[in-house]
């Protein structure tokens, strides 16, 4: 049985496993019913599991029984990735497996990552024999914006053994990857995911004597568009970036200046030196146009996700086993985009990639972007992501010794 055929063969479990953790999502760190399925499964499979990594982390350790290699030859550990987590989103869907939790909803796929990940312990656990080395499978709480990858690490996910490399996916119709399709990119992949406030100080009046007052209002457009200029003529117009203004809270009535006014903004970007680069800028803009207009600015700047930089060896070698899976026309060149994923903050500790695998199906009505509250995917697709997990683990493991592929 080839290891296509080995996924293709617990298709069920693996759709199974999804629709009950689509059924009952959980919203960033909380995810406790999700990990306990995760945990028992796990343990009917006979893989060693610790709980509570990083509060509700899930982390497997899967040993291949093959004999030994070489004396002193060192055992290799590659690790799997897989976020829990859902949205708050109201589900739009009308699946008869739809959300059963009033306001939230597994919108960005998490929900397959997870059955996936599953489905490759299922199968390598299966194949334990014929493999020399360490799986470790993470399942990780908290990644839309509680940065709960973060806290898995600080809790040990990373250690004991410390893994040669690591893989993560995810599905939807990210990087322009069709159905079926699996896309890697070495290199940036996805932008760090900052965020900031600017608090200005003005002095309130009658919207009758502007002159009376000092109007932050007027203030803020200002610093709106003066931000605007960080990245249209302060950085190289080949390195990505985006300042956004997201949200200006101020004033109460039509005919009242205020005294205040609250800006909030994202900033994204692939480089990781642009960080304080840009939170100099924004502060020194800020401040400046405010004082030249009487006011005055205060920011507040925090460092979000890191850019997701995927390694180029390991992101080659778990193309070509996609390709061994998939074929190699379907195995594609990922776009980059400006979105974030705390996968980063792994590959910025161990070499790994994070690739993409398309389940969108428009024949089928399933066309709608991850985070909407109409978002499916093709299951007919989730068996292929577990087989290439499986396979990128084959070959990682077998690369040595007698368990190469011939």
């Amino acid at each position: 049985m080839t290891v296509r055929e080995a996924a293709k063969a617990i298709e069920s479990k693996i759709i199974g496993w999804r629709r009950e953790v689509h059924r009952h999502p959980e919203l960033q760190l909380e995810t406790v019913k999700t990990a306990a399925l995760v945990s028992s499964a796990l343990r009917e499979m006979g893989i060693e599991v610790r709980e509570g990594v990083g509060g509700n982390g899930v982390v497997g350790l899967l040993r291949g029984e093959a004999p030994s290699g070489a004396p002193g030859e060192a055992v290799r550990t590659i690790a799997l990735r897989a976020d829990m987590d859902a949205l708050p989103v109201k589900e739009e869907t009308g699946l008869p497996y739809a959300s059963e939790v009033p306001g939230l909803m597994h919108a960005c796929g998490h929900d397959a990552h997870v059955a996936m990940l599953l489905g490759a312990a299922q199968v390598l656990s299966d194949m334990r024999k014929q493999f020399r080395g360490n799986v470790k499978f993470i399942f990780q709480p908290g990644e839309e914006g509680a940065g709960g990858a973060r806290l898995m690490i600080e809790d040990g996910c990373l250690e004991d053994p410390r893994p040669d490399a690591i893989v993560g996916a995810h599905v939807g119709s990210l990087w322009n990857v069709g159905n079926g399709q699996a896309g890697f990119r070495p290199g940036p992949l996805m932008a760090a995911s900052d965020r900031f406030e600017v608090f200005v100080q003005g002095m309130g009046g009658h919207g009758a004597a502007p002159h009376a007052s000092v109007d932050p209002v007027v203030v803020a457009s200002h610093i709106v568009t003066a931000l605007q200029l960080i990245v249209s003529r302060e950085i190289n117009p080949t390195e990505p970036a985006v300042v956004t203004v997201g949200a200006i809270q101020a004033g109460t009535a039509n005919n009242i200046i205020p005294d205040t006014c609250l800006m909030k903004g994202t900033v994204r970007y692939m480089k990781r030196d642009l960080g304080p680069f840009i939170k100099k800028r924004i502060t020194e803009i800020a401040g400046s146009v405010a004082a030249g207009m009487r006011a005055e600015a205060k920011v507040t700047y925090h460092f979000g996700y890191p850019p997701l930089v995927n390694d180029e060896d390991i992101t080659n070698r778990v193309r070509a086993s996609a390709a061994k899976i998939v074929g190699e026309d379907n195995v594609v060149t990922a776009g980059t985009t400006m979105g974030a994923e705390d996968m980063s903050y792994y590959l910025e500790r161990v070499p790994g990639t994070f690739f993409a695998i398309g389940t969108g199906n428009e024949a089928k009505g399933i066309m709608y972007p991850n985070h909407h509250p109409k978002f499916d995917l093709d299951e007919e697709v989730l068996y292929l992501g577990t087989a290439i997990f499986v396979q990128a683990c084959l070959d990682f493991l077998g690369e040595e010794g007698p368990y190469k592929e011939k």
